[in-house]
């Protein structure tokens, strides 16, 4: 093939997503040979929901911008970095946290430990290297992307049923506590009973533990 027609070869390939490497024998070009990672199933509606629920995201690829350029339109993605070194993605999550940003990071391959290791959360695929899983802090065991989803609405939920029993806790010190000090003893001469004041406190932490146990149904 003449000059012109791999050029053009190779760029359609490159628009369709595909990585290219060329082959030669003798200094003279012998082939060429398309790779292709295929799109995890679920990984374009786990993109879309993150993207509705008001996260940013960034497709962060060592993959040439001609490749990457295709999976992130297929993915719904409208920020690509691509021909990123493993220094490359750790760079940029740090200078994501810089601007005050708290950042996820998902990857599978040993170019992301770096950048795993250095995210406010680092989100490994279970079926990924073993690098990879050891540097993050969650591991998806399945490498489904859609645990990505599930992972954000629990942690949701778990801070907001942390934070309501906090409230409840401190609602319900603030008035037990002056009772059990005699609060009512000079106007009314009513003291509280230690026996209904233990039975109080026991049951402010059956209350905190059910409330926590809800979270066995929470829509994930």
């Amino acid at each position: 093939m003449d000059t012109q027609t791999v050029r053009e070869r190779v760029d359609s390939l490159r628009t369709r997503g595909w990585t290219v490497t060329y082959l030669a024998h003798a200094g003279r070009l012998a082939g060429l040979c398309a790779l292709a990672d295929p799109l995890r199933p679920g990984a374009a509606q786990a993109v879309r929901t993150l993207r509705e629920a008001g996260l940013r995201v960034i497709l962060l690829t060592g993959d040439a911008r001609a490749s990457a350029r295709p999976v992130a339109a297929e993915l719904g993605i409208d920020e690509v970095l691509s021909d990123s070194l493993p220094d490359a993605k750790a760079d940029a999550v740090e200078a994501l946290r810089r601007e005050g940003r708290r950042v996820a990071m998902a990857g599978d391959g040993i170019n992301d430990a770096a950048a795993l290791a250095g995210a406010d959360v680092g989100i490994a695929m279970g079926d990924g290297t073993d690098v990879a899983v050891e540097s993050a802090d969650v591991v998806l065991v399945k490498g489904d992307p859609g645990g990505i989803v599930r992972a954000l609405r629990a942690s949701r939920a778990a801070v907001r049923n942390m934070r309501q029993n906090l409230w409840f806790a401190f609602v319900y010190n603030a008035l037990g506590i002056p009772l059990a000090a005699g609060l009512l003893y000079p106007a009314f001469g009513l003291r509280l009973d230690p026996m209904f004041a233990a039975a109080a406190m026991s049951l402010s932490s059956l209350c905190v533990i059910g409330n926590a146990l809800r979270l066995r149904r929470a829509e994930l």
